[in-house]
């Protein structure tokens, strides 16, 4: 087929998930001609809303509200195009064993802390300031491209060198013993840095679940304390550190902003998926749709995973070495197994008893860090953890779009599954039999869980990885490793969202700051392009 259009786009985007969304409605803000391509029949990637049983619908994949950036819900104007987020009564409940449980949020969590630990009581809002500080400089650097480590002309690296003197200001900011606890936060586990701070185990199994999240590591694995820290920098409604939920599911996050870039002129096709991304003299000048439609433009900007992008949408031919030996050694697959579930009614916790705002909590399965290096320890000789992790959200207790009058929905996040079954396993052939057993984990917690059950849908790190281009299940585009973070994601050279090859641009969470819904890379792309 010909090109749809003699005249090249400014710029086209391959995949219409969030950050291709936020990167399209920038640029065509400033007046370019963008056309965004969509594999799938639906806009959104991961953070898309289906009906999954009659009458009740869920988000599929991504599942709850904080890390969006304020600056893009502000400019995209995305309240005007629909979004609305409501906030989680209570943050987090952690049923116990023996009957106990801990509730998170607010002021509430040092109340109930008491019940565990004073001396905990008395560290917690010390905590929360020193972790707040840090997160502030992560909210500092999440909207602008890190300095990118490369080759080249001093005049070039001018910009760089720019960049890496304003980091270097900001972090000179804070007193010595603080820089050095940030940069412990980005080596050390979750496990060393909480002992550092408490005592009980409640609440070192709350914080420490935020640093195994998506990630396929126990929590006394170097690392997982960034990866604790990079789910407290959000925000929800202006509040810090809150969780919210968009009234009709995360869809509703992705059709506003959908709507928000097609308002500013880009144009928007679904059912297109791309083959191969177009190459002439070295530089990247369109793409080849599987329909066979050539179309070009100025700039191409992938939201893939840069796996993806280089290895199956560019020839090995097309893709310099040192790129090609890095993607080969891109750390992807988050131990993720995904469910959503149709309730004929509410859960009833045996450590708590009946309705409440508990309910509204993320409800964290995983009562101690030992618990959780257990289930991944599982995972790993086994194929999926006896004992797993599992994360539920009821988020009709929020918002009553979702389900029958009287019913409900509930999204269960899992860990710890390996992305590839050991022993030559499959996992089509074990994707029932691990949905029962999570099932089964939270009617431990509470009692006839499974005879509530109407239907449900169940997504394998494999399913993630065939519908929505999640490698390995991983949620975050590549594990957030020290040696995958910053300047380093995806590689240096390329931490300014600037590809492989002229001409091409990366969107979307494998470059920095990383995963979750945050709309960060797109905005930070953008800018970029902008810049020429």
């Amino acid at each position: 087929m010909a090109n749809s259009s003699a005249q090249p786009w400014d710029a086209v985007v391959i995949g219409a998930g969030h950050n291709g969304l936020v990167c399209a409605a920038y640029l065509a803000r400033a007046g370019k001609r963008v056309l965004v391509l969509e594999r799938r029949g639906v806009v959104g990637g991961a953070a898309v809303t289906e009906e999954f049983h009659p009458g009740f619908r869920n988000s599929v994949a991504s599942y709850t509200v904080s890390l969006l950036q304020p600056k893009v819900i502000a400019e995209l104007d995305l309240a005007a195009h629909g979004l609305r987020v409501v906030p989680r009564r209570i943050n987090n409940f952690l049923p116990l064993p023996d009957d106990q449980y801990l509730l998170a949020g607010g002021a509430l969590t040092q109340a109930e802390l008491q019940r565990f630990s004073a001396h905990d009581a008395r560290q917690l809002p010390l905590y929360e300031q020193r972790l707040e500080v840090f997160a502030d400089v992560l909210r500092a650097v999440a909207l602008q491209a890190p300095p990118n480590v490369s080759d080249g002309h001093w005049l070039q690296m001018l910009p760089e060198l720019w960049r890496a003197g304003q980091l270097g200001r900001r972090l000179h900011a804070l007193a010595p013993a603080l820089r050095q606890e940030l940069l412990d936060l980005f080596t050390i586990s979750a496990a060393e840095y909480l002992d550092r701070w408490f005592d009980s185990e409640p609440i070192k199994a709350l914080f420490g679940f935020d640093g195994v999240v998506g990630n396929y590591a126990s929590p006394y694995a170097p690392g997982t304390a960034y990866v604790l820290l990079h789910h407290a920098f959000g925000q929800s409604n202006g509040v810090k550190g809150a969780w919210g939920h968009a009234i009709g599911g995360m869809g509703a996050i992705t059709q506003a902003m959908a709507r928000s870039a097609m308002a500013a002129g880009a144009q928007i096709r679904t059912d297109a998926g791309v083959r191969r991304v177009l190459v002439e003299g070295g530089r990247a000048v369109g793409v080849e749709t599987l329909q066979g439609e050539r179309i070009t433009a100025r700039a191409v900007v992938s939201n893939l995973n840069p796996k993806l992008l280089y290895e199956q949408l560019l020839g090995a031919g097309e893709v310099p070495a040192a790129t090609r030996e890095r993607m080969a050694n891109w750390r992807c697959g988050s131990g993720t197994f995904r469910m959503n579930v149709a309730l004929s009614r509410l859960p009833d916790f045996r450590c708590l008893p009946g309705p409440g705002d508990h309910l509204t909590a993320g409800i964290i399965i995983a009562p101690s860090l030992d618990y959780m290096d257990r289930a991944w320890v599982d995972a790993r000789t086994h194929g999926w953890s006896r004992q797993p992790i599992v994360e539920m959200l009821i988020p009709s207790t929020l918002d009553d779009s979702l389900a029958p009058p009287g019913q409900h929905v509930a999204s269960l996040f899992c860990q710890h599954v390996a992305p590839q079954l050991p022993g030559g396993r499959h996992w089509d052939d074990h994707r029932e039999e691990v949905a029962d057993l999570m099932i089964a984990t939270v009617e431990q917690h509470a009692p006839g869980f499974s005879a509530s059950v109407l239907g449900r849908q169940v997504l394998s790190p494999l399913d993630l990885e065939r519908i929505f281009g999640l490698v390995g299940g991983d949620i975050f585009h590549g594990a957030l490793s020290l040696n995958q973070l910053f300047s380093a994601r995806p590689m240096l050279g390329q931490a300014d969202y600037r590809g492989a090859l002229p001409g091409l641009y990366l969107c979307g969470s494998g470059s920095h700051p990383g995963g979750g819904v945050t709309g960060a890379p797109g905005h930070n792309a953008a800018q970029v392009i902008l810049r020429g």
